[in-house]
């Protein structure tokens, strides 16, 4: 229980270690095309999270003041459960299967681009213009990882004719549905305005840290 408590307020610096082995584990088998691209995919999910969760950080308490205007920011409606859940089980679950698998799931590859591509337009325009601000946690990864990979990998798709329609169809269907379900919804199912994983001050936004939460 104690391990499960810790994970819930430092996954995403387990991430780090994670990217550093990832790195590691690239240099050796040294995999080329498709597959080094959605492993290093993972890698950049990984990067993504510490942007958002541990420097700058603020992407919880952002997350609940400016897009759901919580006055309970430190805890409603994205707590620290339900962050590690979406982040941990969906987050690394889906883009590890998408690079074990991508021959055989195709699909799924396209489907966890899709989470990518949806990171991509909500960092840059919907949690900017929520919050009136120029920049948000995750903002640099999303242009700096995100961006090209999402690029390269369609031009390898199509390039390479490596999906069938039925495969485009699952994977844009699956994409839109980890987007809409797997993160925006399973923040909303999980909310409980009276959960004990409860953020501490620094996950919040800078300008909100002196204010009482109760």
């Amino acid at each position: 229980m104690n391990s499960i408590k810790y994970l819930r307020y430092h996954w995403f610096d387990l991430a780090i270690i994670l990217v550093i082995a990832l790195g590691i584990g690239l240099f050796v088998a040294e995999p080329s095309g498709m597959e080094l691209l959605l492993w290093i995919s993972l890698g950049s999910l990984f990067l993504h999270q510490f942007e958002e969760w541990r420097y700058p950080g603020y992407f919880p308490g952002m997350v609940n003041k400016a897009m759901f205007k919580s006055d309970m920011p430190d805890r409603y409606p994205l707590n620290a459960n339900s962050g590690m859940l979406v982040n941990v089980v969906l987050g690394w679950g889906g883009y590890f299967l998408a690079a074990l698998f991508w021959k055989q799931a195709i699909w799924l590859a396209i489907a966890t681009i899709l989470v990518s591509v949806g990171n991509i337009f909500a960092h840059t325009i919907i949690f900017n213009i929520k919050g009136k601000t120029l920049y948000n946690p995750g903002l640099i990864t999303s242009w700096i990882l995100f961006v090209p990979i999402v690029y390269f990998f369609f031009y390898l798709v199509i390039t390479e004719n490596l999906a069938s329609r039925l495969d485009w169809a699952l994977g844009i269907c699956f994409g839109l549905i980890l987007n809409y379900f797997g993160v925006y919804k399973m923040i909303i199912w999980l909310a409980d305005k009276d959960t004990p994983y409860v953020f501490s001050r620094r996950f919040l936004i800078p300008t909100e840290r002196q204010l009482p939460h109760e």
